[in-house]
């Protein structure tokens, strides 16, 4: 069963057991899975990648959202951001830890044979495709300068 068919099972799951904050984060990754499907060039088709990258950007997009109204003081809407984040973020492939990003980045740094920061752009296009989903985007770039600045 690929992401589309399971996101849908969720909805129903989540609407008889009246999940409300559940049933609306699910519904919204419809609504986004839907328009990719239909998107022009897609042919109906949404491949799991695909569906992966929609998914980070919409967790990234709730937890700026959070942020947001953290810092305007409503503390409600944030709480309620943060869950819809959590609810999505279980369909991503599991996140590695900061041990195994850093020894995966190390090996992609050493089969490069990067040596320094002039290295950064071709390191990160590679840890970008070879880690997609499975971590964090400035997170990785991030220890990619730190090693190569070292």
């Amino acid at each position: 069963m690929d992401l589309f068919d399971t996101v849908s099972e969720e909805i129903k799951k989540a609407m008889l057991a009246r999940q409300k904050v559940r049933l609306e984060a699910l519904r919204g990754v419809k609504k986004e899975f839907l328009e990719a499907k239909t998107a022009k060039g897609a042919a109906g088709e949404l491949p799991d990648a695909v569906a992966v990258k929609i998914l980070q950007k919409m967790v990234k997009q709730r937890k700026e959202s959070a942020k947001i109204y953290a810092d305007a003081n409503r503390p409600e809407l944030a709480e309620n951001e943060l869950a819809e984040a959590e609810v999505i973020a279980e369909f991503l492939p599991k996140q590695l830890s900061g041990a195994e990003l850093e020894a995966e980045v190390r090996a992609i740094i050493e089969r490069l044979g990067a040596s320094g920061p002039k290295d950064l752009g071709k390191v990160m296009g590679t840890a970008s495709k070879e880690l997609a989903g499975r971590a964090d985007g400035s997170a990785v770039a991030a220890l990619v300068k730190s090693i190569l600045n070292s």
